[in-house]
Order: C-alpha cells, then sequence, then structure tokens
C-alpha cells in the first residue's frame, strides 16, 4: 500500500497528469457537443434508421481516448527521461512491483477520468437531443447503462494501455506516434485494405471492437459488445505483459 501511495504522489505532483486528465474530460464533452450540433433544428423523421443517441453522445472518445492514453504514458515516460527511474528502483529493488503499484495507480485515475467523460458527455447531450425534441436516452432505458459501463472499461482499459506503451517505448513522444496510430490511423485506414485485411481491421483491431461495447444498437459489421471488450483487454493484457518484461530485462 506504501508503495501504490508513493506512485499516486509521483503522478498527482506532475502538472502534465491533470492538464492531461482535465483536457480528456473537456475536450470529451465538447466533441460529443460538436457531433450532436448537426442533428439540432432536424425532426425525429429526418434521423437515419438504427441511429443510437447513446453512441452519439460518447463521439468526443475520438480525441479524449488519445488523451487519456498519453495519461498512462505519461505515468512511467517522465522518469525515463529523467533517469529518476534508478533512484526508484534504489528505493523499490522489484521492478514488478514497481510497475504493479503503477498499474493500479493509473487504473484508478483512469477510471475516474472516464467516468467523468462519459456521464458528463452523455448527459450534456442528451439534454441538448431532449431539448431539440429529438429522441433521449435515459439510463433507465433498456442496454444504456451497459454502454455507460462499457464506456468507461474502454477508456480505462485504453490508459492501461497507454502505460504499457510507455513502459515499452520509455519515450514520451514515441508512446505518442504509437498511440496515434493504433488508436486513430488503423482503425480509420485499415478498414480500407483489400480483402480479408479489410475485413480484419474494421472488425476485430482491438481498438474498433472495443468501441462496440458503448452501442446501445448494434451497428452492423461490428462484433458484439462483450466479443469486443474481451478483446480490447486481451490486448490490454498482452502489451502489460510485454512491458512488464522489457521493465524488467532491460537497462534502465
Amino acid at each position: 500500500m506504501n508503495l501504490i501511495r508513493s506512485e499516486w504522489t509521483k503522478l498527482r505532483s506532475v502538472r502534465s497528469t491533470w492538464l492531461a486528465a482535465v483536457s480528456a474530460v473537456a475536450s470529451g464533452v465538447a466533441l460529443s457537443v460538436l457531433g450532436a450540433t448537426d442533428l439540432l433544428g432536424g425532426s425525429p423523421a429526418d434521423l437515419p434508421a438504427g441511429w443510437d443517441p447513446t453512441w452519439t453522445s460518447l463521439k468526443g472518445f475520438l480525441f479524449a481516448q488519445l488523451i487519456i492514453g498519453m495519461l498512462g504514458a505519461l505515468s512511467v515516460t517522465p522518469e525515463f527521461g529523467t533517469g529518476l527511474v534508478g533512484t526508484s528502483l534504489v528505493f523499490v529493488p522489484s521492478r514488478s512491483r514497481l510497475l504493479a503499484a503503477k498499474t493500479v495507480v493509473v487504473a484508478g485515475l483512469g477510471l475516474l477520468v472516464a467516468l467523468a467523460t462519459t456521464l458528463l458527455s452523455f448527459t450534456v447531450v442528451q439534454l441538448m437531443l431532449g431539448g431539440a425534441g429529438l429522441p433521449a436516452a435515459g439510463v433507465a432505458d433498456p442496454g444504456v447503462a451497459a454502454a455507460l459501463a462499457g464506456a468507461v472499461l474502454y477508456l480505462t482499459l485504453v490508459a492501461l494501455v497507454g502505460l504499457a506503451v510507455g513502459a515499452l517505448a520509455r519515450s514520451a513522444t514515441t508512446s505518442l506516434a504509437v498511440l496515434v496510430g493504433a488508436l486513430l490511423l488503423v482503425p480509420a485506414l485499415g478498414p480500407g485494405l483489400p480483402g480479408v485485411f479489410g475485413e480484419l481491421f474494421g472488425r476485430l483491431w482491438p481498438i474498433t471492437a472495443g468501441q462496440s461495447a458503448y452501442a446501445v444498437v448494434p451497428v452492423h459489421g461490428t462484433v458484439a459488445p462483450a466479443t469486443g471488450i474481451v478483446l480490447l483487454t486481451l490486448t490490454a493484457v498482452a502489451v502489460t505483459v510485454a512491458g512488464h518484461v522489457a521493465f524488467r530485462v532491460r537497462d534502465v
């Protein structure tokens, strides 16, 4: 417990941690609102078949997830950059315990940021939709609570992936490049590949599959919500194990 408290003290004492946390929430809400504004002024009859107000209210995840991923990476990369990781290992020789404590701290902070981003985005956009006379979702509606829980879990897992990427890359710049590719470029460009490769990237890329966890209305061509979150969880575990192994065997 003392080790976890120590890692929390290190993380919360860095200004970039709070800038990233606030930016994730603010950008998630702002982009969700912006994504819903094009619907205002229309009528329910103008909405496409299978329109999902819950999914619509979480469009801001597209950018917020990148910041949350960097929040995880920034929990470890500054120590490599400044050489303070050597000092940390003097006091905590067990690298496994040190990385496990960082994982617990990032998971906790990521969960709080994900919860705030999800609930604020959902609430604000649903109020907008209801005020414009459009169908709005409520937490008590079938499938909505599960979708919101899936959204929180999705962003928390992205934070843990970011931590693992940071442990592997040991550089904030390289971590950012990897996360941009994994979170934004591959989901956008992968489905355009010909044949089976395009189908695989469109359905089974862990980030794309994980996003199905917060859809109430199933989207054609995507996996089931449970399948998607399992794929993302397995990926987060695999990357975390790789980061753990790298942290144990490499010099610091």
